[in-house]
């Protein structure tokens, strides 16, 4: 979703009574979501007593980084920003699927974007990358291996709508039809009020 407003990223988590569940997304979709975070401690005890999730264990092997869960089912990630490149951050991250990382980071750098985090392999469960919009909003991507992101959405705190506030409303339309696939919706195109959805 796009609208006219400073670039940021918003993860809104809701509230249904109904499941959803899926065994991958599809292309273009949001997949994954994770938090870097300056005080890993208190990420893990706010979002597990506000959202019920299970804070696991960090991976050494992957730098610390842990996952956050939901009845056994994977919901985000988590990381520390500390001795980082990108010490005292504290922002979420959204990655969208993609089946060739590689060739969606050269489409988004033909596109306009740049790319800021080389695809890379994560092991076996996949490849990520993450790259920057037009308008300079960073958004990544993954390629699943073994591993699909979350699998559960639009049920009580788990993921279920994400938005884009950007200058480049113009910019950013076109950049996520091209490199993602994705179809646009127009609900509101005045001055005042700008705002389009964006389907897979």
């Amino acid at each position: 979703v796009l609208s006219s407003v400073p670039v940021s990223v918003a993860i809104h988590l809701r509230k249904k009574d109904t499941m959803a569940t899926r065994d991958s997304a599809p292309t273009g979709a949001p997949c994954w979501v994770d938090l870097m975070t300056s005080d890993t401690e208190k990420a893990r005890s706010f979002y597990s007593q506000l959202l019920g999730w299970t804070a696991e264990e960090p991976a050494e092997e992957f730098g610390g980084y842990f996952m956050f869960t939901k009845d056994g089912q994977p919901m985000a990630g988590g990381m520390s920003s500390a001795g980082s490149s990108m010490e005292g951050l504290n922002a979420w991250s959204i990655y969208l699927a993609t089946d060739d990382a590689h060739k969606t980071a050269e489409a988004a750098a033909g596109a306009g974007g740049q790319v800021i985090v080389p695809p890379m392999d994560v092991s076996e469960l996949g490849t990520m990358a993450m790259v920057t919009d037009p308008a300079g909003a960073a958004i990544g991507m993954w390629q699943a291996g073994t591993f699909n992101g979350f699998t559960t959405l639009a049920e009580d705190n788990t993921p279920a709508w994400f938005e884009l506030h950007t200058r480049g409303y113009n910019a950013a339309l076109s950049f996520y039809r091209d490199v993602f696939g994705w179809e646009t919706e127009t609900a509101s195109d005045t001055p005042e009020f700008r705002y389009t959805t964006l389907q897979g």
